[in-house]
């Protein structure tokens, strides 16, 4: 891919301490761009932002996206200091138990829901406002392979990506003319904790490292993008248009 300049950008990306929220850190900082970052895990998320630091600017919490005061106390600091976001990147997320739905316990249920899919929507929210204002913005919510695809044993990790495409599809309808893009990634199989606690008899040497997944990121987060709204795009298979 033809090298992005996000220089002047503000980027914001939730779990980001492991995984492909921290490759997505790392891609988006050597591109320039100023960084908001969260996860739940304060050690895991200080230890990213100062391996990124001083080179790339960097805002960050311990903040649990389900908690709209804990997003709302983030996006407050990181919006004094860089002003508006210009994209978001809604990544995180919690396997909860493969089993099937009839022994789904409804806590893990609900737990899983309220951060794979309410905590997709209220980072969304809170950078509404500020995008509208400047007539741009793009909004990246992160899916999975079994988020448009039925597949059994999935439980409520399946149907809140299900629900996050639903999400993505129609507020890309909604936003579309106040120039905001918004747009789905399925990573793919990629090499992290996650991975291997959904397939714990795989190689977890197979799966791809998420540094080989974040070119479409960058590429949505950019003006090259203009234009591409309501699209589902594989990371692994994409290819930059020409």
């Amino acid at each position: 891919m033809g090298a992005i300049d996000l220089s002047g950008e503000t980027v914001f990306v939730t779990g980001a301490s492991r995984g492909l929220g921290k490759a997505l850190a790392r891609a988006f900082g050597d591109a320039g761009a100023r960084l908001v970052l969260c996860a739940r895990g304060e050690a895991d998320m200080r230890s990213v932002a100062k391996s990124l630091q001083p080179e790339t600017e960097v805002e960050w919490g311990a903040v649990d996206v389900s908690d709209a005061a804990d997003v709302a106390a983030l996006f407050a600091r990181a919006s004094e200091r860089f002003g508006p976001i210009s994209a978001l990147v809604n990544n995180a997320s919690i396997l909860g138990p493969r089993v099937p739905l009839r022994e789904h316990p409804i806590d893990e249920w609900r737990n899983v829901l309220d951060v794979n899919l309410t905590g997709t929507l209220i980072p969304t929210l809170a950078v509404l406002p500020g995008m509208r204002e400047a007539g741009r913005g793009s909004i990246i919510n992160v899916s999975s392979g079994v988020g448009n695809i039925a597949r059994k044993r999935w439980g409520a990790y399946a149907i809140s990506k299900w629900g996050v495409e639903a999400l993505s599809k129609n507020l890309a309808l909604e936003e579309e003319a106040a120039g905001i893009r918004v747009n789905i990634v399925d990573p793919g199989s990629l090499r992290t904790e996650m991975r291997q606690a959904a397939y714990p008899e795989e190689d977890p040497r197979a799966p791809s490292p998420p540094a080989e997944a974040t070119d479409v990121f960058l590429w949505l987060a950019s003006p090259a993008s203009e234009g591409v709204t309501g699209e589902r795009f594989r990371a692994q298979d994409w290819n930059e248009p020409t």
